[in-house]
């Protein structure tokens, strides 16, 4: 019976205070920028060519850095 009489009262007096409490909205003046993109694209450039390089044995550096392993990946001994 307290518990409710409490919940009661405390939904009454906050309901109380929210009434009470007159915020006013304020209004925000929105503010308008003109913007100009001056882009100039080059239509006549020469396209580079990129090499991609294979290497041959396993313990190459790059294979090793592409070869995620977490511990989780190896073997268990039961």
């Amino acid at each position: 019976m307290k518990a409710i009489l409490t919940t009661i009262a405390v939904i009454f007096f906050g309901t109380l205070t929210m009434a009470q409490s007159a915020s006013k909205e304020t209004k925000v003046e929105a503010v308008a920028y003109s913007v100009t993109l001056d882009i100039q694209i080059d239509t006549d450039s020469e396209k580079e060519i990129e090499v991609a390089r294979l290497y041959r044995y396993k313990n190459s550096r790059i294979k090793k850095a592409l070869a995620f392993r977490t511990k989780r990946n190896r073997a268990k001994l039961a």
